[in-house]
């Protein structure tokens, strides 16, 4: 578990596009999607650490970047048109950076915009014999516009003939409930023409359209009543009578893990000898909720599976400590209420899901194979170099579904996969909080981090914890996020803190007293807990950690 920050060079320079696996000094400037950004702080770059990600390490230049617009879009041309939309197609433009996208005017009115690649646009819900004027402008990722287009022209075509409705569809139905999704089935509608659609309400609402006789409404609330009804449409825009209304409660919110208490406290069993106190995962003291082994390896002939079983160094310096002592461990502290679960990943560990097949499979078969022979309640991610985010939520997902509703999901991500909205890490985790356990975010082995206040704060300070903390109480739950900190001085390049500041930090977002300088901007009594790396290195401390971080967490209420 280690962010390393290279030591500053003498010399800054213009180092061209940004780029992955990179060392950049501080000073040194890039491109990226047209904007110039002067390096902050030094460091080797990685997927998901784009400039605009993570401005804790770039900063843009004023005045710097791509000032060029695109080309004016050409050949603007009408391909069809009805009694109530109008379809337009152009030819693409060109740009010195690339074009990010088109935008479509009516008259003088933003009517719609496409991305780069799409080169025609359909404006709906129009009057039938009326006459529209169309232009178009090219956009690139710095904010430059081309020039409008040519006009041209079209007028839609008189009311259609066809004034019969769809029948209503019939036999409204759910087929499925999460905590924030409900999916829908129907029988299909019949027309004297043809069906082309069907538009799917909530309430009043209009949730979504699909084509076919099945759909999946997502963004609700666990444990809601919501009501829904559905209408079939055609070609003329005649719509049908609304479909019986259907009553469905979304299921309570699931944040894994099945009996976990409602703040934990997390520790990673090291699979390995390190210079640490070597412990059987039977002798791990009860005060630990959540034991993560540590790690699954790639198994280099299957790509995407995984492969694990007890490090032989490690079972000699225990006295042959085998499989099988494992498996009764882990069974002995199943018998005490914990989760042990398996983490992917590590400083220099990797999984290989860049493609969707054969990987995911791979993957969530060879995963499954070890959960059933060990008897791992679940995973934790602590990829730290890169992750192809689609697959490894699909991966994830399916590998839950096998598992049931006990399954325990766990990530670690590092301090700086967690100063934006938008990095890799929040999107797997917006893609799978409905069965997140818990984020523990590593807040050790960085430089300098934003807090959020804008405030740049330094590891191994209560201020560290608390506003950085805060800044991704933002965007996660909670009830899903917990301080992570190394066991002792031994355990991490840096960001130490005595275990009596872990309270100090917890306390400080969970009830708003006792904070140093920052202060949070609301208080957090659902705040899930704390993680450390690693047990065996706390153990060389006499669980010092563990023995005085969890009595204070049985105390939140």
């Amino acid at each position: 578990m280690l962010l390393t920050f290279i030591p500053t060079a003498a010399n800054a320079a213009d180092r061209g596009a940004w780029a992955p696996n990179v060392s950049y000094a501080v000073n040194d400037t890039v491109t990226y999607n047209g904007t110039t950004y002067k390096c902050i702080q030094s460091h080797t770059s990685l997927t998901g650490w784009e400039p605009p990600v993570v401005p804790a390490l770039w900063s843009p230049v004023q005045g710097g970047g791509d000032t060029t617009s695109p080309s004016v879009p050409g050949n603007v041309r009408v391909t069809a048109t009805t009694s109530s939309s109008i379809t337009i197609a152009w030819n693409a433009s060109t740009d010195n950076v690339g074009v990010t996208g088109y935008d479509v005017y009516r008259g003088a009115t933003l009517a719609g915009s496409t991305n780069s690649s799409t080169l025609t646009f359909t404006n709906t819900g129009l009057s039938a014999n009326t006459s529209y004027s169309y232009t178009v402008k090219a956009k690139d990722a710095a904010g430059n516009s081309s020039a409008a287009s040519t006009a041209v022209n079209a007028t839609t075509s008189a009311p259609a003939s066809d004034q019969t409705a769809p029948s209503a569809p019939a036999n409204l139905r759910s087929t499925a409930t999460t905590s924030t999704s409900v999916s829908l089935a129907w029988n299909a509608s019949t027309d004297n023409v043809g069906v082309t659609g069907y538009d799917v309400y909530r309430g009043a609402t209009l949730a979504l359209s699909v084509t076919g006789t099945t759909a999946t409404v997502t963004g609700l609330t666990a444990s809601t009543a919501y009501s829904f009804t559905v209408k079939a449409k055609d070609a003329a825009g005649n719509v049908s009578a609304a479909s019986n209304t259907l009553s469905v409660t979304t299921s309570p919110a699931n944040t894994g893990g099945g009996s976990l208490p409602k703040h934990t406290l997390t520790g990673y069993w090291q699979n390995f000898v390190n210079g640490a106190t070597n412990v059987k995962l039977g002798d791990v003291p009860s005060e630990y909720d959540i034991i993560v082994v540590s790690f699954a390896e790639m198994d280099q002939a299957k790509p995407g599976g995984v492969t694990f079983s007890v490090d032989s160094s490690l079972s000699s310096a225990l006295g042959g400590y085998t499989n099988a002592n494992l498996i009764s461990d882990i069974s002995q502290k199943h018998s005490q209420g914990k989760k042990v679960i398996l983490s992917v990943g590590g400083e220099k560990g990797n999984i290989n899901l860049n493609s969707a097949s054969p990987n995911v499979t791979n993957f969530v078969d060879s995963m499954y194979a070890l959960i059933t022979q060990f008897g791992f309640d679940g995973i934790d991610i602590d990829l730290e170099n890169g992750m192809n985010v689609s697959n490894l939520t699909s991966a994830v997902r399916q590998l839950q579904q096998k598992v049931g509703s006990g399954f325990v999901l766990t990530m670690a991500p590092q301090t700086i996969d967690m100063q934006n909205a938008n990095t890799s890490y929040m999107q797997l985790y917006n893609n799978l909080k409905d069965i997140t356990s818990v984020i523990n975010v590593q807040y050790y082995n960085s430089g300098c981090m934003l807090g959020r206040d804008g405030k740049c704060y330094s590891q191994g300070t209560v201020d560290f914890l608390t506003a950085l903390s805060d800044l991704t109480l933002q965007w996660v739950a909670p009830s899903q996020l917990g301080i992570g900190v190394p066991a002792t001085t031994s355990a991490a390049g840096g960001g130490y803190v005595a275990p009596s500041v872990v309270n100090q930090a917890v306390k400080c977002l969970a009830t708003g007293s006792d904070c140093g300088t920052y202060k949070p901007v609301a208080k957090y009594p659902d705040f899930r807990g704390a993680m450390t790396w690693s047990i065996n290195w706390d153990a060389s401390s006499s669980y010092l950690l563990a023995r005085t971080v969890k009595p204070y967490l049985a105390t939140l209420p």
